[in-house]
């Protein structure tokens, strides 16, 4: 076992928590000891939602395990039932109640409640959040979704499902707002939206949808699948993040639900297309760019670095195991080996012998860049609460795209406006006590703050000699950009000259510009 500060993924009944918390009059019964609580807060701290968890805990206690813990686990679940009255329950246990071995499954089957139940068998110790909500929603679609006995009418409106979004996901409340008003802007209905915001009735209705639009393949893959083999329904594979391949999945949708894939392409545009064309981002071109994540999300932000914003990937992972064969596939293309790992210590070692220039990552990956000194945005879960914004910001979509552009170039932008700052500090004209120069303000010079002469210096003819530039530091003064290399030449020289130092060496070159800094 590995003890570890910093997990990408919790165990499989927190992802079981996110179905159950994202869907509506479901209600989930954990088998789990006092401490195992604490999953509430990742709802109601970092995703600031307004109400509790739909979960009732068991907690047992130590002194518990020498009794009947099965009996609490039944007078648990007939409670929770009777207080809350949902449409369908969840049972389970978490990873430290599962050691006891009490089958909440049949547990719950022998108390004959009026309602489906439904037992998750979630292994904690070999499987992982991601996996336990796919395998919750999975169980839940084939539990409730009925068959219908006669085939849907031809001719009407084309209807289909979206499928993936729930708690906890990573901006997944504004895509589903996103695609959902693109999908009704090329002229077709969405049937049910699953498992956010669902109910149990409405995932008994899933069969009334031509086709399923599965968002996030992480959570949706597996419940699609069944859907596609039981009820006939196919599936979407283009994942909407980016200007092309939300054009590609317009498309796709578009001939899944018989209408003109050209006509629905030309409905919607985005500005990040144009603005990556632009002189303003030209300087963009080549950046070097780490990219790690789920997979949904790494493979997409690596295909939107390269081809949309002409980002130079050294780096491409993800800590979904699952999903490993895509991700290597994808980073074959870059020409890179995919790095899949849940260590973020070995995340770390890889950022730091790729030397991006930008990386996109969790929140993991935003502590690591910031130790490092790299800007970062976050791309994927999991997130802190900063994250789950306010505003309208969705990842998907066109909309998406612009989204995107911005939260990736801003901290490029960040970075070269601190450097002029740096570089321009005490400059004649961008000082601090300067006028402003759209109000036509002559600037006033700021005169060089040379330090004091070295009392135990004598100053004689040798001391207006300029001192010369080792070839060394020679080299490192051409680092400098072209616009403002003269002023560190000369600010460089002037402080040798106070110093009465005879040679110039990089050492020198970084004391005169800490000098010139203060």
């Amino acid at each position: 076992m590995q003890l570890t500060l910093w997990t990408y993924e919790g165990p499989p009944h927190v992802g079981a928590m996110r179905i159950a918390t994202a869907m509506r009059e479901v209600h989930y019964v954990l088998h789990a000891p006092q401490g195992d609580t604490y999953a509430d807060l990742l709802f109601t701290m970092i995703e600031r939602q307004a109400k509790r968890p739909p979960v009732t805990y068991t907690t047992f206690q130590a002194r518990d395990l020498g009794g009947d813990t099965a009996d609490l686990f039944k007078n648990a679940t007939r409670e929770a039932f009777e207080r809350f009255r949902p449409q369908a329950m969840l049972v389970g246990a978490s990873c430290t109640a599962e050691l006891i071995q009490d089958d909440p499954g049949g547990l719950a089957q022998a108390l004959a409640l009026p309602i489906p139940v439904i037992p998750l068998e979630l292994p904690a110790y070999q499987r992982k959040e991601n996996w336990g909500a796919a395998e919750t929603f999975y169980q839940l679609v084939r539990t409730l979704a009925v068959k219908p006995t006669q085939p849907r009418e031809k001719g009407g409106q084309p209807r289909c499902n979206i499928l993936g979004p729930t708690s906890l996901g990573f901006r997944h409340r504004d895509d589903v707002r996103e695609i959902r008003q693109l999908l009704e802007q090329i002229g077709l209905a969405v049937n049910v939206v699953a498992p956010l915001g669902a109910s149990p009735q409405d995932l008994a209705r899933l069969a009334d949808a031509d086709f399923n639009v599965v968002l996030y393949p992480e959570t949706a893959h597996q419940a699609a699948s069944w859907l596609t083999r039981n009820l006939g329904q196919p599936a979407t594979k283009t994942i909407p993040i980016g200007v092309a391949a939300t054009r590609a999945f317009v498309r796709e949708v578009a001939q899944l639900a018989g209408l003109d894939p050209d006509a629905a392409a030309t409905e919607a545009q985005a500005r990040s297309a144009w603005y990556a064309k632009s002189v303003d981002s030209n300087y963009l071109t080549g950046k070097r760019v780490f990219v790690f994540g789920d997979a949904t999300h790494a493979i997409a932000a690596a295909r939107v670095a390269a081809r949309e914003l002409g980002f130079k990937v050294v780096g491409l992972g993800s800590y979904s195991r699952e999903f490993a064969r895509d991700v290597r596939e994808a980073a074959a293309q870059y020409g890179v080996e995919a790095l899949i790992s849940d260590d973020y210590l070995e995340v770390e070692a890889a950022i730091t012998a790729a030397g991006p220039e930008l990386v996109l990552g969790t929140q993991m990956e935003r502590h690591i860049a910031k130790r490092l000194g790299l800007p970062c945005a976050v791309i994927s879960a999991p997130v802190h609460v900063q994250d789950f914004p306010a505003r309208y910001s969705p990842q998907m979509g066109f909309e998406g795209a612009n989204v995107l552009f911005d939260s990736w170039v801003h901290p490029l932008m960040m970075g070269l406006e601190e450097h002029l700052i740096g570089m321009f500090r005490g400059d004649f004209e961008f000082h601090e006590d300067a006028a402003p120069s759209h109000l036509g303000g002559a600037a006033k010079p700021v005169p060089i703050a040379l330090p004091a002469p070295e009392p135990d210096k004598q100053e004689g003819p040798a001391a207006a000699i300029p001192a010369a530039w080792a070839p060394d530091a020679e080299k490192e003064l051409r680092k400098i950009p072209f616009f403002v290399r003269g002023k560190a030449r000369r600010n460089t020289e002037a402080y040798a000259l106070s110093k009465a130092v005879p040679v110039i060496t990089i050492e020198t070159l970084y004391d005169a510009k800490a000098h010139f800094s203060r």
